[in-house]
């Protein structure tokens, strides 16, 4: 089977932006491929976070991933500065790549934007560490959206750089772009993001979903419920696409165009087409919770079984780069 990594960040509440773009179609993809997945804490220290809560948001994202329907039977899950090998490639790959490369990367543009006091070279170097969490594990493929395929490119550029110059080791892991529709926040503007506090949980409760929902921004040109509405530019539509049957959505496009429905209507039945789909993964969460053993014990195994096959890969990138092995 092709292999396949992907990771996800502990930085909060996982999201229906999150679980649509990802974690979604990543449950799909195990029926295919030999899949890894990781928690990628490293990543998650680039900027400024609470240091008492991201040990406990990393189990909190791990049980997520669990309840959701990655079990340790589909896929390989792990955390990962638990595989120490991922930061010892890192720093061999630091050394093949241009710094060029890497200021020209639109995430670290967007991020110093956002972090001016703490432009740090873990902000930089996030795609390096990135490209190495891949190719670690000579991962054929990697599911992302749109944001992330720059950094995929250079995985592979990085790939390249060091075969040409060590021999080959490393495959030219190749994208798998989300067909997800893009979801954004509940203000319609940007990004579902938790940083902007304007997102939805997949584990919140039933109550607060449909209050974010039924004031969430829609079309903003209709303004009364007579007034006819363009589903294209509603990003409740856009989120029906992700929760609700074709035949449902031909009905909502044709009414909303008609002034046949109104917006609160159409909220109410994307809210019981959400509730039926997260319902079952909030309480298979709220149980994990109280088994956190359970979870731990998967985290162990995959990093046992993912540092097996990451000591194999380094014991070929020391012999190819000419490190002392005694």
């Amino acid at each position: 089977m092709k292999k396949i990594f992907s990771g996800i960040q502990p930085t909060g509440d996982i999201h229906l932006g999150n679980y649509v773009g990802a974690i979604r179609e990543w449950v799909h993809l195990t029926e295919e491929y030999d899949c890894i997945y990781c928690v990628v804490d490293y990543h998650a220290i680039t900027v400024e976070y609470n240091i008492e809560e991201l040990a406990r948001r990393t189990i909190e994202t791990a049980f997520v991933l669990i309840a959701c329907g990655l079990s340790p039977e589909k896929c390989k899950i792990f955390v990962q500065s638990h595989v120490p090998e991922h930061t010892e490639l890192t720093w061999i790959f630091n050394c093949i790549t241009p710094i060029g490369e890497l200021e020209r990367m639109t995430q670290f543009k967007d991020k110093s934007r956002q972090h001016r006091a703490n432009i740090n070279m873990g902000l930089m170097g996030y795609p390096v560490l990135q490209a190495a969490d891949i190719l670690i594990y000579k991962a054929d493929f990697v599911p992302v959206g749109e944001d992330q395929v720059q950094h995929v490119e250079l995985s592979r550029e990085v790939a390249r750089k060091f075969n040409s110059r060590y021999g080959t080791i490393f495959p030219e892991p190749q994208v798998i772009l989300s067909m997800a529709p893009r979801i954004l926040g509940v203000d319609g503007q940007s990004k579902m993001s938790k940083t902007l506090n304007n997102y939805i949980g997949v584990l919140e409760d039933e109550k607060d979903v449909w209050e974010k929902l039924r004031t969430a921004v829609t079309d903003v040109n209709r303004v009364r419920r007579t007034d006819k509405g363009n589903p294209e530019v509603c990003n409740i539509y856009t989120i029906h696409r992700a929760f609700s049957e074709n035949k449902m959505l031909l009905e909502i496009d044709r009414e909303c165009r008609s002034a046949g429905i109104g917006c609160i209507d159409c909220k109410k039945m994307l809210f019981e087409n959400v509730k039926k789909e997260l319902t079952p993964i909030r309480e298979r969460a709220l149980a994990l919770q109280k088994d956190t053993g359970y979870v731990i014990d998967v985290l162990k195994k995959g990093a046992q079984e993912c540092g097996a096959i990451a000591r194999k890969t380094m014991d070929e990138v020391r012999k190819a780069t000419g490190i002392y092995i005694p």
